[in-house]
């Protein structure tokens, strides 16, 4: 077991809230969490997958604008308990949201990304323009 002197003085639940894990990560104070998101660069382009637990495709909103990909979501959760009388007995209701922005290469064919959503995990396909050929031909010698 593991025993922790406390300074005489402030009561520890000050301590604990000043000192303690809170102060370290402030993203507890507001309740917020961006969700992961794992980025591949292939030959053809990239490739993201976003995980988001719990969303529906419909709140999910998928855009560029000036070459920045956003991906964005609200969430609203409600759960409601009455009694027989109609009465609220337990009302709980809350709200998340997020923001993720990325900033795409100029050889990005905006035009065709594509989002596909399965199973909780937000797949965005991102091709590259296909590559204009300036009537130049390399020819290989055998």
């Amino acid at each position: 077991m593991l025993v922790k002197r406390r300074p005489i003085g402030f009561p520890s639940m000050f301590d604990d809230f000043f000192g303690g894990e809170l102060m370290k990560d402030p993203s507890l104070f507001r309740n917020e969490s961006l969700p992961a998101v794992n980025v591949k660069e292939t030959e053809a382009g990239f490739e993201l997958e976003v995980a988001l637990p719990g969303i529906s495709k419909e709140e999910i909103n998928l855009e560029v604008n000036e070459r920045v990909l956003t991906i964005s979501s609200k969430h609203e959760e409600k759960k409601e308990e009455k009694d027989e009388k109609g009465n609220y007995t337990r009302k709980e209701f809350s709200y998340s949201s997020f923001s993720r922005s990325f900033t795409l290469p100029k050889d990005v064919d905006v035009d065709t990304i594509q989002g596909n959503y399965v199973d909780g995990v937000l797949k965005v396909n991102i091709p590259r323009k296909a590559q204009i050929n300036n009537g130049v031909k390399q020819i290989s010698i055998s």
